[in-house]
């Protein structure tokens, strides 16, 4: 943990990025293990990753934001609502414009512009669009650190990347194990499951 506090505040971000991409495909990789899993503990794991990225949200994005707005001439909230809306906006804008397919829809109810492409596709991307602010989050919250804001510490921008790299685990296990349901091999399932991760060292 020291050598991540020694390294630049962008390399910081690169390497817990890194981390959150690398748990990612090591869920991926369970394919290599499971054709199939039970449903229901899938639907727990995916529940369990949903309860992480809410407190993690929260804990290490919302509650730091507001305590650095402290002694601002605007209520303490606003800065953060204004920043939770348009970041709201803006994944509701990609959501519109990149085609996907949330897990265990049919192929109909895909989002985004219509397209010819295959349910598999449509799959990886679903989870591949969600990964972009994760990426986000974790650069901003070392480069509030790098920035003085004296809420920012690098004990929640740690955090943050770990809650946001044990919820990736199903999620990449939710990806591969469909693709290789619909016929992929397991080397290509594992390799589209944790490409969905991929964009977060990217953003």
């Amino acid at each position: 943990m020291s050598f991540l506090r020694n390294l630049h505040p962008v390399l910081q971000a690169l390497v817990a990025t890194c981390f959150t991409w690398g748990v990612t495909a090591l869920g991926a990789a369970g394919v290599f293990l499971l054709k199939r899993m039970n449903q229901k503990v899938l639907d727990g794991m995916l529940g369990f990753a949903g309860g992480v990225m809410v407190a993690a949200s929260y804990w290490s994005l919302l509650a730091p934001a507001i305590e650095m707005s402290e002694g601002m001439s605007v209520p303490v909230w606003f800065p953060a609502m204004i920043g939770f809306l348009m970041g709201a906006v803006f994944l509701r804008g990609i959501d519109m414009i990149l085609p996907h397919l949330h897990l265990g829809f049919p192929i109909e109810e895909a989002e985004g512009i219509k397209t010819s492409w295959r349910r598999s596709i449509l799959l990886v991307l679903a989870i591949t669009l969600h990964n972009i602010p994760e990426g986000l989050a974790v650069g901003v919250a070392f480069g509030a650190i790098a920035s003085g804001f004296p809420g920012a510490t690098f004990g929640a921008a740690v955090a943050l990347a770990i809650g946001i790299g044990l919820q990736n685990f199903p999620e990449g296990l939710a990806v591969a194990l469909p693709l290789r349901r619909e016929g992929f091999s397991r080397l290509k399932s594992f390799w589209y499951g944790q490409l969905s991760g991929f964009v977060e060292p990217i953003a």
